[in-house]
């Protein structure tokens, strides 16, 4: 997600990963709990379980971490949770698809649509934003795992779709059905991934500058800040000079 992973460097310039790592390891842990809940304990007869491991361990999440919220799973920890899709507007024009995990609807319903009022957004009805996205499997490593070009031969080797390669990683498309063969076939050959798991990929991007850039990138980290918020995918695109501007500025 090319809006979003610019984000991510930003607020990676500006040092705020390692205050947010402990809010990310309680995300990892309640998607590891709830996974197990739906399915098997074991990852190797639960798929979404085992993605959700993965992508713990690619965040450094102890193992103990790990094992403890498998084991939550087999009380009532998990028994309430669902998965619940927002999509709205951003400062900008630029479209903005929140996956949510939450065991109270309304609570996260009130903040999430607070989140946006707040920050110059709006929340649009279920498929006002999802139309300007294509639903598939994304893989990601980190940027020193390969060359662009091994990463490209090795995932057409896969039978991916499509790489994107950057100074941030390496992200890999493929069908949704086809998540599990391709990343298993990358782990091969790279180790763990960052994260494997459905993504929501932009068809197109929205440029986005000035201060609708700035006012946009505070939406996106109040977004993540919510505790019910699992992932975030957006469409917008601001250029490096404008990322260097907000990086320095402390936005």
């Amino acid at each position: 997600m090319a809006g979003h992973s610019q984000y991510a460097n930003i607020m990676h310039r500006k040092g705020k990963q390692d205050a947010k790592r402990s809010k990310m390891f309680s995300k990892l842990s309640k998607e590891i709990t709830v996974a197990a809940k739906l399915g098997a304990p074991d990852p190797a007869f639960n798929p979404r379980l085992r993605l959700a491991i993965q992508a713990a361990k690619a965040q450094s999440m102890p193992k103990d971490n790990i094992e403890r919220a498998i084991k939550k799973a087999t009380g009532g920890d998990a028994a309430g949770y669902e998965d619940v899709r927002y999509e709205g507007f951003g400062p900008g024009g630029a479209g903005i698809i929140v996956e949510v995990l939450t065991d109270n609807r309304n609570r996260a319903a009130g903040d999430v649509s607070a989140i946006f009022t707040k920050n110059g957004g709006n929340l649009g009805e279920t498929g006002s934003v999802s139309f300007m996205f294509d639903r598939l499997g994304g893989v990601v490593y980190k940027p020193d795992a390969a060359t662009a070009d091994a990463m490209l031969e090795a995932a057409i080797e896969a039978g991916a779709d499509d790489v994107q390669s950057s100074a941030e990683g390496h992200t890999v498309y493929c069908a949704l059905e086809s998540l599990n063969e391709v990343a298993a076939a990358l782990e091969k050959k790279f180790g763990e991934a960052e994260s494997a798991k459905p993504v929501w990929k932009p068809k197109n991007l929205v440029p986005v500058s000035g201060g609708a850039a700035e006012t946009l990138l505070k939406l996106m980290d109040a977004l993540e800040d919510s505790d019910d918020v699992q992932n975030l995918y957006a469409n917008f695109d601001i250029a490096a000079e404008e990322i260097q501007r907000l990086a320095g500025s402390g936005a």
